[in-house]
């Protein structure tokens, strides 16, 4: 029997032992309690409410806007909708950069306002404060290398990180000194495969990708982009499983139709 289905709740130790065993983890974004719901009941092992609720809820560009107050507010709604699996939640930019007092603060802000499980830092060396002090109170942490979206404008591009040795030589070092201070995990974004790979062996942690190979022990998308909802992104890392726009959208015009030639409501659906 998988680790994951032995368990009644999944846990950061769960995900050792299933790094362990060599068990893949899945994860997805969310960030309402409708869909936590059904992602729960399907079986997902980690829900990562993610600040691209920036993006794909509330219409910015970047996942800079979103405040640490519209975070709480997503992921109280997603724990209201699961039993089983690991909830995450993504620190806004702004909420641990300073210091690691606005840090903490922070941190204990989301664990005590939402029920959520554990909170996720984008960066290494340069927040490791901020990142050993949460630790320190009893908050679980998982990190975040690579393409790291609250730096989007000191990159100026959305391109795979850490092909030059220098940056790859970082995100190396960047990983064990995660380990180092704690954090039961590290998300990689849209780094090499065999960068994935060494880092993945050589951590004790586990690794979840997104746009870092098959490598990692688990894997995250955002469930826009899964589902089809999101139509205009289309990286090469992205598998579509459905085409959610385009059944919502058939939908709504088959409803504006019904209504127009009064089929809607019929004689049953009235009182």
């Amino acid at each position: 029997m998988s680790v994951q289905k032995e368990v009644r709740k999944i846990t950061t130790n769960t995900l050792q032992r299933m790094k362990a065993s060599g068990e893949k983890i899945s994860m997805l974004t969310a960030y309402d309690f409708s869909f936590a719901k059904i992602f729960d009941e399907a079986g997902i092992d980690v829900m990562l409410v993610g600040d691209s609720a920036s993006n794909v809820m509330a219409g910015h560009e970047t996942t800079l806007p979103i405040t640490l107050d519209q975070m709480i507010y997503h992921a109280a709604s997603v724990i209201r909708g699961i039993n089983r699996c690991l909830v995450v939640v993504d620190m806004p930019f702004g909420s641990y950069q300073s210091n690691s007092e606005i840090a903490l603060a922070s941190a204990i802000r989301i664990m005590k306002e939402t029920g959520a499980h554990a909170v996720k830092l984008e960066g290494g060396e340069e927040v490791i404060d901020s990142v050993k002090r949460i630790i320190s109170a009893g908050i679980p942490v998982i990190g975040h290398l690579g393409l790291t979206p609250q730096s989007i404008y000191k990159f100026g591009t959305y391109n795979v990180r850490a092909k030059e040795e220098t940056e790859a030589n970082k995100l190396r070092s960047d990983a064990e000194l995660l380990e180092e201070v704690g954090c039961f995990g590290v998300v990689l974004e849209k780094i090499p495969a065999m960068l994935a790979k060494e880092v993945t062996e050589k951590i004790s942690i586990p690794t979840i990708g997104i746009g870092a190979g098959k490598y990692c022990d688990g894997q995250v998308l955002v469930m826009h982009d899964m589902l089809g909802i999101n139509t205009e992104f289309k990286p090469r890392f992205l598998r579509q499983y459905l085409n959610l726009y385009e059944q919502v959208s058939g939908a709504v015009q088959q409803y504006i139709a019904d209504v127009k030639k009064n089929d809607f409501p019929s004689e049953s659906e009235q009182y």
